[in-house]
């Protein structure tokens, strides 16, 4: 199970931390990854991590802005937010691989390589 959190209100220019606490299976084992859906958009994925220390892929549009991070000992995935922007507005999810790393190419980012979802967080961006 997956229990997402930390999503709210931020201006342009701000920073926010998302949260996943994982229960039920251990977070290092897997691949994780964040997506976002935007009103009127399909679901995108931002970045995926591998376990324990293993690559990490982002979105073109947040490289450099965000960094995808884990509490192996409170078994939380993160997702530290800066530079925000109006079109960084969308509904959060974290996610599950079954796999430990990454799927490869550009397969990461879509949604069906996942196997559990956690049940997202609104982030709005607004001044």
């Amino acid at each position: 199970q997956l229990q997402a959190s930390g999503g709210g209100l931020v201006q342009p220019g701000g920073s926010l931390r998302l949260s996943c606490a994982a229960s039920g299976f251990t977070l290092d084992d897997y691949a994780m990854s964040w997506f976002r859906q935007a009103p009127g958009k399909e679901r995108e994925g931002v970045l995926c991590s591998g376990s324990s220390g293993g690559r990490t892929y982002y979105a073109d549009s947040v490289k450099g802005r965000f960094t995808i991070s884990r509490d192996n000992a409170k078994n939380t995935l993160y997702l530290q937010m800066s530079l925000l922007n109006y079109e960084d507005t969308a509904v959060y999810f974290c996610a599950k691989s079954p796999l430990r790393s990454c799927a490869a190419g550009d397969n990461w980012s879509r949604y069906r390589f996942y196997n559990s979802w956690g049940q997202g967080t609104l982030v709005t961006v607004s001044s």
